[in-house]
């Protein structure tokens, strides 16, 4: 009940006319940003994130929560009619969809796809609702070797998880302490990391850093090696329509794709490819129309979408109730908290129950105001795809630039911006992962207090992080999921030349 009351408050929050504006800005906006090619949610949210520094918290937060629904909504829309999935769990998507419109039936990938997501995104916040309060309740009872621990565990899952190569995900990672731990030590008072750069002092901003990776070291990296394929949108006749065979092969795959989707999205090594992959495993063993499937079968459309919107609210749990970001997007939505000088969390919770709940709430209503706002207006958001993507890149770049100037007006933080651009850039030239370097750079500090705190309590004691059961069990858990990957491959690496 205590839920309950909370997110009726929360409705109140959301549906304020302020609010409720911003949430129609941030779906439109990004959707409109989404729908671009290449461009995927935590570009969009990067992009965008100094666009809202004047805002007021609950009011910026509920807009990033819209342009997080809408960037992926664009994403999809992309997906299915030119083939260029945003991101890697649209693939699934990119695939059976523009099949579905080389045959003339964008319309209906579209359709599915939009009320997929719908679908998935409610009954999502609904279990986001629902165990947010247990994993708070649970969280509470942490003390600082806890919350080392808690720490320790969102190193190593965005590190060893994303990117093929688990070293070079931990060399971002240290790449993100060193930003996040450069300027004065709070507790001797002396700088560090500085190069006697007095502009250094106060640290570097986690806005600039994240614009600087996302969207700055993305576009470079598109323009320069992506921009070679010719894109070839397929026709859209204007009408985004299901027939009642559409709306009967679609629903069941829609409930079955929430269902992997959520839980999966809140583990900490979770992410979204593997429940739109095996969305799509189970709906073509299930289908009813096997000789589809590799043509452009409408559940292969259904099922993955609604795993992906599903898997993106699962992993807010993680976030907002314990500060632990799993994707690449929920480090930018942790930047766009640190911007703001919160820290998601048990206690924020405790001590900013209106803004929590009122984004959950915002939740509910950017999904309606998604499938309000955008089926219809589907014929427009097509016609942003003709932009030429010379002046998109040239667009992006400039926007990036006056956005992170005028957060202090400081020419550094433009070269700054741009240093950090370029070494996105190369990380994504050379598949390093980006997330990292956000998460170590928003985390490093806290995790260091954290720390110093535990061996306070302790007096010096290490073996505080072992002998509290807590922090222990979160340890393994981290130690576990760097450790039984690369274990994993070898298994099976040793099967397949077994069999052989």
């Amino acid at each position: 009940m205590d839920a309950l009351h909370a997110l009726l408050e929360g409705f109140g929050v959301a549906l304020s006319l302020s609010n409720l504006m911003w949430g129609f800005v941030g779906v439109t906006l990004g959707t409109a940003v989404g729908v671009l090619p290449g461009v995927g949610p935590a570009l969009s949210i990067a992009l965008l994130l100094p666009a809202t520094s004047k805002i007021d918290p609950t009011g910026a937060l509920i807009m990033f929560a819209g342009i997080y629904y809408g960037a992926m909504f664009g994403g999809s829309t992309t997906s299915i009619l030119l083939n260029t999935p945003g991101e890697s769990a649209t693939i699934i998507t990119a695939m059976e969809g523009n099949l579905m419109a080389k045959a003339g039936r964008a319309g209906p990938a579209l359709a599915t796809s939009a009320i997929g997501s719908f679908v998935a995104g409610t009954l999502a916040t609904i279990a986001l609702t629902l165990v947010s309060p247990i994993v708070v309740d649970v969280a509470l009872k942490f003390g600082p070797a806890e919350y080392f621990a808690v720490m320790v565990l969102a190193f190593t899952t965005v590190s060893a998880v994303l990117g093929a190569s688990p070293l070079r995900g931990v060399a971002a990672l240290f790449f993100g302490l060193y930003l996040g731990l450069m300027g004065i030590d709070t507790q001797t008072g002396q700088a560090r990391f500085t190069f006697g750069i007095p502009e250094l002092l106060d640290g570097v901003d986690v806005v600039v850093v994240a614009v600087g990776l996302f969207a700055v070291g993305e576009t470079l990296y598109v323009a320069t090696y992506l921009n070679r394929i010719a894109d070839r949108m397929e026709n859209f006749g204007g009408k985004v329509m299901m027939s009642a065979q559409d709306w009967a092969r679609s629903w069941k795959p829609w409930l079955r794709g929430t269902a992997l989707g959520f839980p999966f999205g809140t583990l900490p090594a979770g992410g979204a490819e593997i429940p739109t992959f095996l969305s799509y495993a189970i709906e073509r063993k299930l289908t009813r129309h096997p000789e589809e499937f590799g043509k452009g079968a409408i559940e292969g459309v259904a099922g993955p979408e609604a795993a992906n919107n599903a898997s993106a609210t699962g992993t807010l749990v993680p976030l907002l109730t314990l500060g632990l970001p799993t994707t690449a997007t929920a480090a930018i939505i942790l930047a766009a908290f640190q911007q703001y000088g919160l820290q998601p969390g048990p206690l924020l919770f405790e001590t900013q129950p209106e803004l929590v709940w009122g984004l959950i709430a915002s939740m509910y209503v950017g999904n309606v105001i998604l499938l309000i706002l955008n089926l219809p207006l589907v014929g427009l958001w097509v016609k942003l795809l003709a932009i030429p993507r010379p002046l998109l890149y040239a667009g992006i770049l400039i926007f990036a630039t006056l956005g992170a100037y005028g957060l202090r007006n400081s020419w550094f933080d433009l070269l700054l911006l741009y240093v950090i651009g370029l070494a996105g850039f190369l990380m994504r030239r050379y598949d390093v992962p980006v997330a990292p370097v956000i998460v170590g750079m928003i985390l490093g500090p806290l995790a260091e207090s954290q720390f110093r705190r535990a061996l306070a309590i302790s007096q010096g004691d290490l073996s505080v992080f072992i002998t509290q059961p807590i922090a222990a069990g979160i340890l393994l858990v981290a130690a576990l999921t760097v450790l039984v990957p690369p274990v994993w491959r070898r298994v099976a690496a040793r099967r397949a030349a077994r069999q052989r």
